[in-house]
């Protein structure tokens, strides 16, 4: 017998299916994106606080295909796409998972549109994909700084190193 398929499952969202999804969801509209492969204390504390900017957020995940052109390190990312857009989906503070296979979220967020658009405090905000076109639109673009000084890549340094010793 098939059981029903756990709740935060309804939260991912394929990008074609973005216009109809954003209709429902409350306004004012976070965007944020990343790829998300461990997810760690500083990657929960930073999507709560994204979503503190507005009344629905959305994360857009790089594709494991894009995750790889970024150069995070060999083996990268660890979990596969639809592994990492699970767990995101499964936190309170996220509203919808999407995906983008490009180089940058660029066209997923003029899909989205979004009225406010979040990035990590590593990110400068003239640096940030899509901040010219949300500003143009009466949006904000914010930096949020690292509360908690996490990073995938030293995790894995850490357990890799363990697994040699």
């Amino acid at each position: 017998m098939a059981s029903e398929p756990p709740a935060f499952e309804r939260k991912l969202c394929a990008p074609h299916e973005l216009p109809n999804r954003i209709g429902a969801l409350a306004r004012p509209l976070v965007f944020t994106n990343g790829v998300f492969d461990l997810l760690h204390r500083g990657h929960v504390t930073y999507l709560a606080r994204a979503r503190a900017q507005g009344a629905a957020l959305i994360v857009g995940i790089n594709s494991d295909a894009s995750a790889r052109r970024l150069g995070k390190g060999e083996g990268r990312p660890i979990n596969v796409l639809e592994d990492r857009m699970a767990v995101v989906a499964a936190l309170a503070s996220v509203d919808a998972v999407t995906w983008f296979d490009e180089d940058t979220p660029a066209a997923l967020i003029e899909l989205c549109r979004p009225d406010v658009l979040v990035k990590g405090g590593d990110w400068a905000i003239e640096r940030i994909v899509g901040a010219r076109e949300v500003l143009q639109r009466g949006g904000r673009v914010l930096s949020i700084a690292f509360e908690h000084q996490r990073s995938t890549t030293r995790l894995i340094e850490c357990i890799r190193g363990a697994k040699a010793g």
